[in-house]
């Protein structure tokens, strides 16, 4: 018995110090981590972000899902900007990633221009987490204070991508239990998947769902056959919501309410399951919905950041130093 305790004392000794790290590991972010050191960093990502966006509007929508690709996967540490070197294969080419994220050259762009100003200073990761909250700002979101503070990986992990990013094709219970895993809540789930009211997706990702699913409605589904033949087309576009695609509103919780999903994987929040009334609620109130996307990407922006002597500031995004 006095064995069993010791093993289980032992046990939750370790857990209680996992948390305790990753707790004061979000703990060193500060909003005004740069204040002194490069002051004006919000401005020049500001305006990278803005340059981006106008000369291409789901730009928006993209450097929003290279922040989510990047934290789901070992946390938010830039990771997913490197790519592959001699020592390891990054994650840019694993399969969620390969035909999805696309931006890097933007936060390249802006990682030099910061560079001018303050070299050595900036994180790729921390310009990568405010290039997210940009994007949403300049399509008509919200705003909302980033903590700062992040350091960068010096390596990057193919293997580590499939299991931590949902394919198009889940089911709600393994959104809810993927985004658990990441501390991140069915509620948090639900309002982040709100990102999908910008952008666009590949015939790739839906051909399935607009051919065979039934929880679809009809003429939303013969629609978008037209662009995405049974052969062929698979690079071929659509947006995820087709009624404001380069504003960020709710409208994409009004097109589950109407079986109008594009990805298998937005219907299934609004498919007679438990986050229904979520997107109901949403679909009504856009200040809630925004309240809780603000809430859901400051938490998301918090995973499992380096800081303080961990992994370093790159020079260049794309590689370690």
């Amino acid at each position: 018995m006095a064995i069993t305790s010791n093993k289980m004392a032992m046990a939750l000794a370790t857990v209680l110090l996992a948390m305790l790290l990753v707790g004061n590991s979000s703990a060193q972010l500060s909003p005004n981590f740069y204040y002194t050191t490069c002051p004006k960093l919000l401005g020049i990502v500001r305006a990278g972000v803005q340059s981006a966006v106008a000369k291409e509007a789901r730009m928006g929508a993209s450097l929003l899902r290279l922040h989510f690709h990047d934290c789901f996967v070992n946390g938010c540490d830039g990771s997913i900007l490197l790519e592959d070197t001699p020592t390891f294969t990054g994650e840019q080419t694993a399969a969620p990633n390969v035909r999805s994220v696309r931006g890097f050259d933007v936060i390249e762009s802006i990682k030099k221009n910061v560079e001018k100003v303050c070299p050595g200073v900036v994180s790729c990761a921390d310009i990568l987490t405010l290039s997210a909250r940009d994007s949403v700002v300049v399509l008509g979101g919200p705003s909302w204070v980033v903590k700062l503070g992040r350091r960068d990986s010096q390596t990057a992990s193919f293997s580590d991508v499939v299991g931590a990013i949902p394919p198009p094709t889940s089911t709600l219970d393994s959104l809810i239990d993927r985004f658990n895993t990441k501390g991140l809540s069915p509620r948090d789930l639900v309002a982040l998947s709100g990102a999908h009211t910008i952008g666009q997706a590949k015939c790739l990702f839906f051909k399935n769902r607009i051919y065979n699913e039934t929880n679809i409605d009809e003429s939303f589904a013969k629609e978008r056959q037209r662009n995405c033949p049974v052969n062929g087309g698979d690079d071929n576009r659509a947006p995820l919501d087709f009624e404001t695609p380069n504003l960020f509103d709710n409208y994409y919780y009004k097109n589950l309410l109407d079986q109008k999903a594009l990805l298998r994987s937005d219907q299934v929040l609004h498919d007679g399951g438990s986050t229904d009334s979520l997107v109901e609620l949403y679909s009504d109130d856009s200040d809630a919905f925004e309240a809780d996307f603000v809430t859901a990407m400051i938490k998301m922006g918090n995973i499992e950041p380096l800081t303080g002597s961990q992994g370093e500031i790159r020079s260049v995004c794309s590689r370690p130093n």
